[in-house]
């Protein structure tokens, strides 16, 4: 993985890039020490990864994340304060982790290694999607054997994940199963559209159908963290845990469901859904 550092601390620089390069977690091709020239650097040198802090001087994080939206790059922010409202700001334009300062060397090649695992899977899918999209025409009719069409096999596969997590009960699971078969036989992936822009294609209240896919998936996280504190290893919780959801979100919910936090782990639905085409199609 390659990785750009932005801080205006370049004592925090240095220890990030000690810590990448000592763990053998990738390469830091680049840092800044202020936003404004990050996005410069970020455009030329497309890094995998970007570690910026939130605040800084002439630019913010979140800033920063923004200017960047177009591209395929994975952004990781570094905080010292529990700004919850600018924290939530930053889930709502793509930032899926948080590192809190000071920087702990154990708890950053956690987070990197989590971003790392999502970066590869969605890899591996969109390799897959340009493989059936060479290979195959949108008209074909292909079937995984002589009995069953291949869009069964997926719905058969995306149900077993909903069981898993336990939401094949909640109304938002049909529509999930909805959304998954369009996307996967339409040859389109979940970051074409916004989620409502999808819901509307099947409803004339899209409003609600997003509501209730939103429930579904939170219940999803509930229950994986209900799971996890019973059983941290259990096998179902360490796999959807770092795939269908943001592991450090689902820590955050069983850190609310002890009692310990005020609030719920937040839900990144574009990933939830991605990872569960990824899922249907393996």
């Amino acid at each position: 993985m390659k990785f750009f550092l932005i801080d205006d601390d370049i004592n925090i620089i240095n220890i990030l890039k000690i810590i990448i390069e000592d763990r053998e977690l990738g390469e830091v091709i680049g840092y800044s020490t202020n936003g404004l020239d990050g996005i410069e650097d970020i455009k030329n040198l497309l890094p995998d990864i970007v570690i910026l802090d939130l605040l800084m001087p002439l630019m913010d994080g979140i800033s920063v994340v923004q200017e960047c939206k177009n591209i395929n790059t994975n952004f990781i922010m570094l905080s010292q304060v529990n700004a919850k409202d600018m924290i939530s700001k930053a889930y709502e334009n793509g930032v899926e982790f948080f590192i809190q300062k000071p920087v702990n060397a154990i708890e950053v090649e956690k987070i990197i290694k989590n971003v790392s695992k999502n970066i590869a899977m969605n890899r591996t899918l969109n390799k897959m999607q340009n493989l059936l999209l060479s290979e195959i025409s949108p008209t074909d009719n292909i079937s995984i054997d002589n009995n069953t069409p291949k869009e069964s096999k997926h719905i058969i596969k995306l149900k077993t994940v909903l069981q898993r997590l336990g939401i094949m009960g909640e109304l938002g699971s049909k529509d999930i199963l909805t959304l998954v078969e369009y996307l996967i036989d339409s040859y389109e992936t979940v970051y074409d559209y916004t989620l409502s822009e999808l819901c509307n294609k099947f409803t004339d209240n899209p409003k609600t159908m997003e509501q209730r896919i939103r429930r579904a998936a939170s219940v999803g996280m509930i229950n994986l963290a209900n799971i996890g504190i019973e059983d941290y290893m259990n096998e179902i919780f360490n796999e959807y845990s770092n795939t269908l959801y943001n592991f450090e979100q689902v820590k955050k919910e069983m850190d609310y469901i002890r009692g310990i936090s005020s609030s719920h782990g937040k839900i990144n639905i574009k990933k939830f859904i991605n990872a569960l085409i990824f899922y249907s199609q393996n």
